[in-house]
């Protein structure tokens, strides 16, 4: 019988509730960072008033050159083998990618012969994938109060960030499935001040992070991780999960929870989020 390893958020309302978290001892990778990918688009600008032709034009091509990076980052972004929900636990540094066309071919451009003012161009473009460089924008810290737990003991999250920011905190199981720890139904002020010290339950809050190891075969301790993401706006990350009580929870049959939350982070730009990551075992 394979070991499950959980953890136990508690909470008093009217008796004690338990809600148990398996934990998964590995995950998939992401697939490897995609090369460049040559990508057909088109473009349009309408000739104003005030414009010159010449400008229109320009408009026209930068607008087509814009919808080809586009398609190539979305190219980009699907590459990776996105499986499980569990692959949150990973670095998300691939939703930041963007794109730079190295090589354009125009195809096709001129003015429409029914809408004049219209300028229309068609073109080809090679697009290099390209990554943002880390310690730029938000910079975040999350640690646990332990890393090595036992059975039944508590513990606690912490987290700091260099500015105002909002902070979102995940839990990831065993069977793929994800939690939505904060904000939750009893907290939903996420809003983090820089360079001030937090803690996951807060000291008066009735939630309780417990340890708890479910083993018939006596396996090798296991490791859950804690995920942390920050955004400098309010943002709602995720679509609606099923409510656990307190809690958000995200199902493992599906890869919808991780592939909308990366399509949401890319419309951010790079330096207006970040992430961290808190491992820790469980044993007996």
């Amino acid at each position: 019988m394979k070991a499950k390893i959980s953890i136990l958020l508690t909470r008093l309302v009217a008796g004690l509730l338990l809600l148990g978290l398996s934990i998964v001892p590995c995950s998939p990778a992401f697939g490897a960072a995609p090369e460049a990918v040559v990508v057909e688009a088109e473009g349009e600008a309408t000739l104003g008033t005030y414009d010159t032709p010449k400008e229109v034009m320009e408009r026209a091509r930068q607008d087509a050159l814009n919808r080809a990076v586009e398609k190539a980052v979305g190219y980009f972004i699907r590459s990776h083998a996105v499986v499980s929900n569990f692959q949150l636990a990973e670095e998300l540094t691939f939703a930041s990618v963007r794109g730079k066309a190295r090589q354009v071919d125009i195809l096709k451009e001129g003015w429409d012969e029914r809408e004049r003012q219209v300028y229309r161009v068609a073109l080809r473009a090679a697009v290099d994938p390209v990554y943002p460089e880390k310690g730029a924008g938000l910079s975040v810290k999350l640690w646990m109060a332990k890393d090595a737990l036992r059975e039944g003991e508590e513990t606690r999250i912490f987290y700091q960030v260099d500015r105002d920011c909002y902070v979102y905190l995940f839990s990831v199981a065993a069977d793929g499935s994800v939690t939505l720890l904060f904000p939750n139904r009893a907290g939903r002020d996420n809003l983090a001040r820089a360079r001030v010290a937090y803690t996951f339950p807060p000291p008066d809050s009735p939630i309780k992070l417990q340890a708890r190891l479910i083993s018939e075969s006596g396996e090798k301790p296991s490791v859950e991780r804690i995920k942390m993401i920050a955004t400098r706006e309010k943002e709602d990350l995720l679509p609606l999960g099923f409510q656990e009580g307190l809690f958000r929870v995200y199902d493992a049959s599906s890869t919808g929870m991780i592939g909308d939350l990366v399509k949401k982070l890319n419309r951010l730009e790079p330096a207006d989020w970040a992430e961290a990551t808190a491992p820790y075992t469980i044993k007996k």
